[in-house]
């Protein structure tokens, strides 16, 4: 199996590691601009590939890349929280199309920031791992997990339990795509949400004279957790204030004890 990852960030290392581990052959690496790029150097040394057989993310559109990438003769690409919308002209490079894992439990969150809308809307947490088509985050299902949101989850425990669980998921499922023996099923048509980026940013500010329930207020607060991200905020006057939620259950306190 001839691959083109297409990755950002830790999940996306972790995940070549584990073609790696499994023998399949690395031919090509797509990668975030360097102002966006998590986890650059670790994706990179860990795919292997030679430097003309790694390419920009914000490039996929051109022409020249697109031949590049047909030249590599890969059998399929693996999106891994990979930031741009794949379009028809790279959609038809691979014989067997594009693979994507996304941290949410689709069709539930699509889009930016799973994690927050899981604590902030009560939605299912998970991750899924499907194919890639025209839409966004719409492709036929191969597998999913759902992760559980605890009362104590920040938008950062839930996160990083989504990673591990994203990891797992893909280990397990990968040697059915490769043998092509892996399932498939459609998503239910209209299901679901998408939510970008700027929805979060809207959730950020905390008005002073509006009235929240308290549940709702807290749901943002620790969904908006995030640090070292400055998160939720209100402002006082002149005075931007940010805020960060700790939670802590009542048998750690215990414990502390």
């Amino acid at each position: 199996m001839r691959v083109v990852v297409m990755g950002n960030n830790r999940v996306a290392w972790e995940c070549v590691r584990v073609l790696r581990e499994q023998g399949c052959d690395i031919v090509g690496l797509v990668l975030h601009p360097e102002e966006k790029r998590r986890f650059g150097e670790e994706l990179t040394a860990a795919a292997g590939v030679p430097v003309e057989a790694v390419f920009p993310g914000d490039r996929l559109r051109e022409p020249a890349v697109q031949e590049a990438l047909r030249a590599l003769g890969a059998d399929v690409a693996l999106s891994l929280l990979f930031d741009y919308i794949l379009r028809p002209g790279i959609l038809e490079i691979f014989p067997l199309g594009i693979v994507n894992l996304h941290p949410s439990y689709l069709p539930y969150n699509r889009g930016q920031y799973p994690n927050v809308w899981s604590i902030v809307e009560g939605t299912p947490a998970g991750v899924t791992l499907h194919y890639v088509d025209e839409g966004i985050d719409t492709g036929d299902i191969i597998a999913q997990r759902e992760v559980p949101v605890l009362a104590s989850d920040t938008g950062k425990t839930l996160y990083e339990r989504l990673e591990a669980a994203s990891v797992e998921l893909f280990r397990e499922v990968w040697p059915a795509v490769v043998a092509g023996e892996a399932p498939r099923r459609p998503q239910p048509r209209g299901g679901g949400t998408y939510h970008r980026s700027a929805d979060a940013d809207r959730l950020d500010h905390i008005d002073l004279d509006r009235e929240y329930r308290a549940r709702d207020l807290i749901n943002i607060l620790r969904a908006r957790t995030f640090p070292p991200y400055s998160g939720a905020y209100f402002i006082d006057g002149d005075r931007k204030v940010h805020m960060r939620l700790e939670l802590l259950p009542a048998e750690d306190i215990g414990q502390e004890r």
